[in-house]
């Protein structure tokens, strides 16, 4: 998957569910389905139904996404209020959208620099989009996410986004060069910094990556749907319109 990760080798949203679920199906199988976790939420223990497992192990996969899609949605509707509404200014595109995506994001991150075309095809195509970016610093310090927060507090976040970006990846040099190619306040911005202001935003972004089962970054959310990694305009958009039909 196209995503950077934490510290873990591999994300809780993937692999783990993936491999749980193709374990328990495989229990079911081995086991005639007594007492198997997959049997008892899915009635898979119908004669048939085993048969056509057993004919067509293929959908095994196809099974484990569908699962992993459903465990997604149930996390993501206990916090879905708390996951869409922003820091202050940290949103790009229309801030009144009808729409909502939110990305999950580290200026560190390569595939986050990728999608970062992806999102701005995405707002010229969609007028009613609203981008919510939470900062998620898992790659390396908290100080340009700080930067990013302090500029969104002086109305700026779109243009140091963007700047950061640009400017490669992030060091004490390239922060201030795009703050100031955004126009920022470094005094205001400093000072903001130092109040540990953005302190609260990052540990509340990192708890909710970690109750939407996230493991790297860039990952996303728009309607009830919960993905990770660089996975294209296409798809994204594909999203989009499917919130825009609900």
């Amino acid at each position: 998957m196209n995503d950077c990760k934490t510290d873990a080798s591999a994300s809780p949203m993937t692999n783990t569910s993936f491999r749980s679920l193709i374990g328990t199906a495989c229990i079911a199988l081995v086991c005639g389905f007594g007492g198997a976790a997959l049997w008892s939420a899915t009635g898979l223990g119908h004669a048939q139904t085993r048969s056509y497992l057993l004919e067509n192990p293929d959908i095994l996969p196809e099974m484990a996404e569908n699962f992993q899609k459903q465990q997604a949605r149930e996390r993501l509707a206990n916090i879905a209020d708390e996951v869409v509404r922003p820091f202050p200014g940290a949103v790009l595109g229309n801030p009144e959208g009808s729409i909502t995506l939110v990305e999950f994001t580290d200026y560190s991150c390569g595939y986050c620099r990728v999608s970062t075309d992806h999102v701005a095809g995405l707002i010229a195509k969609n007028p009613e989009l609203r981008v919510v970016v939470r900062e998620w610093p898992i790659l390396g310090t908290d100080d340009t996410a700080q930067m990013a927060l302090a500029a969104a507090q002086q109305g700026k976040f779109a243009e140091f986004h963007q700047e950061m970006f640009l400017k490669g990846p992030p060091s004490e040099d390239s922060i201030v060069k795009a703050a100031a190619a955004a126009g920022l306040d470094l005094a205001k911005a400093q000072e903001f910094i130092a109040s540990r202001g953005a302190d609260y935003e990052l540990s509340k972004n990192a708890d909710l990556a970690r109750k939407l089962g996230f493991g790297g970054t860039p990952s996303w959310v728009i309607g009830d749907e919960v993905f990770e990694g660089a996975v294209g305009e296409a798809k994204l958009q594909e999203a989009i319109d499917t919130a825009r039909e609900t």
